[in-house]
């Protein structure tokens, strides 16, 4: 997911834009879209809920497109470091678009459907994420956007049970797993993957028919409707990037601390935008790296944060923060000089022009909550 300012002429809609106002949201522009931030229950209400039983997020904006073809698979490996080869069809794999410099494109899922990869990309990025993928691959493989679907995420603890009595095969999937299956005789693309650390599913159904099932899916118990404020505080909670703010073309995987995504054989092979950048810090280690932070004290440290060391050198900046509800307290994420990356190291933050003690921390700040 990436922030962005658009200006009001650019500002789109989603197929379920009607019902987000009926049900109250509180719009804000997002990424080229009027997208809801909140509703009555509140962002940490939201949260909350979503943590203990289910929530439904609107995540229609995102780019969804199939990559067709026989060399659909070969031809994206040559721009993203993850080992699409080896995945089996109908899973789901996490990667990320590099460029010649070893930069962050944007990350995006992949999932193999056997005569073809099922691609979704964040909001802000995908018209150059797809203009980029077809002049990279040419004639190898055709791009077919997918801009007659909506996306859902039911994400929480109780979302398998609440899917599973529409649908349910839903229940016997796994982490990172895809199906088509049917809810309330609609065909839809169903992954078991999120972005909230929590077990949920996310959704790809027609435009014309997800208002009916967001509907089938609220008027359970369990199920309740959340905006992109609880998204946001349940994903730095999770320890998961924000495209825009976390990562971008300026970061590396290997900065960015997301070695795990690149696989052995393509650390061996190399063969994608940027590898001899990134398999060379691999190798010889980098200058900074992404960290979590913990403040003390219950003020949060919000981005751009300046971070120090005890003895006032700058050494690094805050790209994510805010009050982790489940975490009791404030959480952030940022960039700090390798020497000062280790779990535990104390550090200050610069918060209106006053030191706030803080320290390293492992990430996630809650664990996830995947059924693996």
């Amino acid at each position: 997911m990436s922030e962005t300012a658009p200006t009001e002429t650019e500002i789109r809609t989603t197929p379920l834009d009607a019902l987000h106002r009926e049900l109250g949201a509180k719009m804000v522009p997002f990424a080229g879209y009027d997208m809801p931030v909140n509703y009555g229950l509140g962002v940490l209400k939201e949260h909350e809920h979503t943590r203990r039983a289910a929530a439904l997020f609107d995540v229609s904006h995102m780019g969804q497109a199939r990559l067709k073809g026989v060399e659909a698979t070969a031809a994206l490996e040559t721009l993203v470091p993850g080992d699409i080869r080896k995945l089996e069809a109908g899973r789901t794999r996490y990667t990320l678009l590099t460029n010649d410099r070893g930069g962050i494109l944007d990350d995006l899922m992949v999932t193999q459907m056997g005569d073809h990869l099922y691609l979704v990309v964040n909001a802000a990025c995908k018209e150059v994420d797809f203009a980029h993928i077809r002049a990279e691959i040419g004639d190898r493989a055709e791009l077919e956007e997918l801009d007659d679907r909506a996306l859902i995420a039911l994400q929480g603890p109780m979302a398998a049970d609440v899917l599973a009595r529409f649908v349910p095969a839903a229940r016997h999937m796994t982490f990172m797993t895809a199906s088509e299956l049917h809810i309330n005789d609609v065909p839809c693309f169903v992954t078991r993957s999120g972005y909230t650390g929590e077990d949920g599913y996310e959704i790809s159904i027609p435009a014309s028919a997800v208002e009916g099932i967001v509907r089938l899916l609220l008027g359970e118990d369990e199920v309740t409707v959340a905006g992109l404020g609880a998204r946001d505080s349940l994903r730095l909670e999770a320890g998961l990037c924000l495209y825009g703010s976390d990562i971008d073309e300026t970061t590396t995987p290997v900065e960015a601390a997301l070695n795990w995504v690149i696989d052995k054989r393509r650390r061996e092979e190399g063969g994608f935008k940027g590898a001899d950048v990134i398999l060379a810090q691999l190798a010889d280690g980098v200058t900074r790296k992404r960290v979590g932070i913990l403040p003390e004290g219950r003020a949060p440290a919000r981005a751009h944060t300046e971070i120090q060391s005890p003895d006032g050198a700058v050494i690094g900046e805050i790209t994510s923060g805010g009050f982790g509800p489940s975490a009791g307290g404030p959480v952030a994420m940022g960039y700090v000089k390798k020497e000062y990356a280790a779990v535990d190291t104390a550090v200050n933050l610069m918060v209106r022009g006053k030191a706030m003690a803080a320290r390293v921390a492992k990430m996630p700040f809650v664990p996830h909550r995947y059924v693996k």
